[in-house]
This record gives structure tokens, sequence and C-alpha cells, in this order.
């Protein structure tokens, strides 16, 4: 597994990818936290805090995380290697761990630079320090187990073909689906127990600061569904 692991990072970084990854995420994030005016813009919102960042991200994410993803079997499939990968003296479950995690340290690689708002923040705070770190640690947390669900799901999405773009679009919208498509369900029918099967209720639950085990549960079995899905269709290839 590490072995894969260390090769999808090595293949990143040895591809412009891995580098625009992260220019692209902290550059989205840059131009809308602090330049763009606008509901997102941290100087114009009046108040030392980074609800902005943690309500964007999660946008930005749905779109870059499959751009990631897309690639992880499609590739393989694309170019004939995946029968190759699929004799080598491990099992399935390590491969597609191996391919999991090197999206997952890439995407955690990108957000690491972020925290340099929180720094940026607390000092512009009114006075030095004005800013609530319990929800902002929770929202980080949020965002790491967000993160999880949403590489789970790019993952098993290039199982399905071995065109890219058909692996990205088709990641995209079952990412929007669970952080977004749930809760407007649940809006329309009034129904809470729809509600809490969406992302957006459980990364919502931990910005509050307040880790539930709930929300745990939550995302760790959304990720091993998809990461268990992703090992199936492996299985029929």
């Amino acid at each position: 597994m590490f072995a894969i692991l260390r090769k999808e990072i090595n293949s990143f970084f040895a591809s412009p990818i891995g580098y625009l990854v992260i220019a692209i995420f902290l550059t989205l994030n840059g131009l809308f936290l602090w330049l763009f005016k606008g509901e997102f813009n941290i100087l114009d919102y009046g108040f030392a805090d980074l609800s902005s960042f943690f309500l964007l991200t999660p946008w930005i994410l749905i779109f870059l995380i499959p751009a990631v993803t897309m690639r992880s079997f499609s590739d393989e499939k694309k170019q004939g290697t995946l029968e190759l990968l699929l004799t080598k003296p491990i099992s399935l479950f390590h491969i597609v761990l191996g391919k999991y995690f090197g999206a997952f340290v890439l995407i955690l690689i990108a957000l690491i630079p972020s925290l340099l708002y929180v720094y940026t923040v607390y000092q512009l705070g009114n006075s030095v320090g004005n800013l609530d770190m319990g929800s902002t640690i929770g929202s980080y947390f949020g965002l790491l187990f967000l993160i999880a669900a949403y590489t789970a799901i790019g993952v098993f999405s290039s199982t399905l073909s071995d065109n890219q773009i058909v692996a990205f679009i088709t990641a995209v919208f079952i990412c929007f689906i669970f952080y977004i498509g749930f809760e407007g369900v649940a809006d329309f029918l009034s129904n809470d127990f729809i509600n809490q099967l969406g992302m957006s209720a459980h990364f919502k639950s931990m910005s509050r600061g307040v880790i539930d085990t709930r929300d745990l549960v939550y995302f760790i079995s959304l990720m091993l569904f998809f990461l268990m899905l992703t090992k199936i269709n492996l299985n029929k290839a």
C-alpha cells in the first residue's frame, strides 16, 4: 500500500498536476476571501471570523478533488495497466487505499497553507486574538472528514469508466448530491432524517466546535462505503 501511495504522490508532483491543484485551491480562496467584493470577503465582513472560508472551500473541493481522483483507476484502465496492477502481490483493498491516500495527502498539502488565514484573521481582530478558535479547529476537523468523503467518492467514480472526463463529472455529481442535495430535499419535505443523510448537516455540526461521534461515524461510514464499492467494481474488472 505504501509503495502505491508513494507512487501516487510522486506522479502528482512529477507532473504539473500537484502544483496546479495547490495553486488553484489557494488562488480561488485568496481571490474570494481577500480581493473580490462580496459575501465571502473577510475584510468586508467586519468580524474576525473564518466562516467565509469554511463556507466557500467545500464548493471549491467539489470540483478540485474529482479533478485529482479522476485519473486514479480510469487512467490505469485506458493504458491497459490495471490488469498488471491487480496481479501485484498486494491485496486489492490495499491498492484502493494506496490510490485513495495518495489523493487525500495531496489535498491536505493544498490545505496546509490556508492556516495562514487563521494567523492573519487572528492578528486582524479587534483586539488581537479575537477569533473563536474552538469553532475554527472544529471547522478544520470537519473539513478533513469532508475531504476524506469527497476523495472516496472520486476514487470510486474513477472505476466506472476509462474516460477521465466521465469519472470527473460523475464524482462532481455524487459529491454535490451528498453535500447539498439531501439538504435541499429535506428542506422541501421538512424532513430532518433526510437532512442527516447529507454531508452538509454533519459538516455544519462540526463547524460549531462540537465533535459529535454521530458526525464522525457518518463520515467514516460514507468513506468506507465508497471504498468498498471501489473494491467491488475492481473485482468485476
